[in-house]
């Protein structure tokens, strides 16, 4: 089964370990993830949805697991990505896809249990990816 879907995990540790996320303006609280395009790898995948969705420039550190969504049916790659330089809190990074949304972005901390405001898919992504970090 291909991996369909490409993952862009950043990460920072303030009190804690937290994770790259945005408020998407008609679906709710989610994280960075896009589609493999034909042809492409999983890691440029990942590095061009960083781009687009989030404006910025990364470059994949590791390798952090493959995950299957039962909801979806969509295999996702999940590949940690370095960003060169630190990132705010929060702002709001104009991405082109579906004729165009504002997306907030904001520090997600990994220990929270994610709120009512999360899609399902993104809440199980979440969980896998808390198990997956705590292994390595």
């Amino acid at each position: 089964m291909g991996k369909d879907k490409a993952c862009p995990v950043v990460l920072r540790t303030r009190q804690s370990l937290e994770i790259l996320a945005f408020k998407h303006p008609l679906a709710g609280l989610q994280l960075v993830k896009g589609s493999v395009e034909p042809g492409e790898s999983t890691d440029a995948a990942a590095i061009r949805e960083l781009q687009e969705e989030a404006g910025i420039t990364g470059k994949v550190i590791r390798d952090l697991g493959t995950w299957h969504s039962a909801s979806t049916g969509h295999t996702w790659a999940f590949h940690q990505c370095l960003i060169p330089e630190d990132l705010p809190d929060t702002w709001t990074h104009f991405a082109e896809d579906d004729g165009g949304h504002e997306f907030q972005f904001f520090w997600h901390p990994l220990a929270s249990e994610p709120s009512e405001e999360w899609h399902q898919v993104f809440k199980d992504a979440l969980e896998f990816l808390k198990s997956r970090l705590a292994e390595i």
